[in-house]
């Protein structure tokens, strides 16, 4: 099977960083969520954790808090190891085989995309913290749907087995049994760095069109993804 590639070598080899250059983005784009829902949990814990950058930015948000990574692949581990301390351990484990109280939170973030049995997965994380974050790449939009090449080269290069739009992302969740609390657009097409002055121009009239029709925009246009904090 392909998701060999997360034990084999394969997916660092066509992603060296294991995109932990994406963290620092991420991090923010959780934490204000999380504060404007008002959760600052005790307990945090990650599951897929990659190169652990996104707990390590969590940890200096969140200082009192207790962290917790999960992480299948050893190359992945092997680099999250680097940011361990007393407060936050990477663990080399699938937590859904872990036994363990639950957590105040627990994040997937660009993760269920990944998984072939994503339903069976989503609905056994549901009891393993009080609170859920995820976070989804919206691959489905009308400009990949013309490009549909796109989806080949996704499912190559960074693993996506299943792609979502809004709707499928919060029809998922409920049908696995969760209780939708909060969610909201990530733009990584407007808040990533453009180095060419032709891309942030191109920004522009995308940046006014997803803040006049944000549903529209990210229907017609992609760019993004979705924050959704669950029960």
């Amino acid at each position: 099977m392909q998701e060999t590639r997360y034990a084999d070598g394969t997916y660092l080899e066509n992603n060296p960083t294991w995109h932990e250059e994406d963290s620092v983005q991420k991090v923010m784009w959780i934490e204000r969520f999380l504060r404007k829902n008002r959760i600052v949990p005790r307990t945090i814990a990650e599951v897929g954790c990659g190169a652990g950058g996104i707990l390590a930015g969590m940890q200096q948000h969140f200082p009192q808090a207790r962290l917790s990574g999960y992480e299948i692949s050893p190359q992945a581990y092997a680099i999250a190891q680097g940011k361990a301390n007393d407060s936050l351990q990477i663990h080399y484990q699938d937590i859904l085989q872990v036994d363990h109280e639950p957590f105040d939170l627990l994040m997937a973030i660009d993760v269920f995309e990944h998984v072939p049995d994503y339903l069976d997965f989503i609905t056994r994380l549901r009891d393993r913290a009080e609170y859920k974050l995820f976070h989804v790449p919206l691959d489905l939009s009308v400009r990949m749907l013309l490009q549909p090449r796109i989806f080949t080269d996704i499912r190559a290069d960074l693993g996506h087995l299943h792609y979502f739009n809004k709707t499928t992302t919060l029809d998922t969740l409920t049908y696995c049994g969760y209780e939708i609390v909060d969610h909201a657009y990530t733009y990584w097409s407007l808040d990533y760095p453009s180095l060419s002055l032709k891309s942030r121009l191109a920004k522009i009239p995308r940046r006014l069109f997803a803040r006049v029709a944000p549903d529209l925009a990210m229907s017609v246009l992609g760019g993004g993804s979705m924050l959704v904090l669950a029960r």
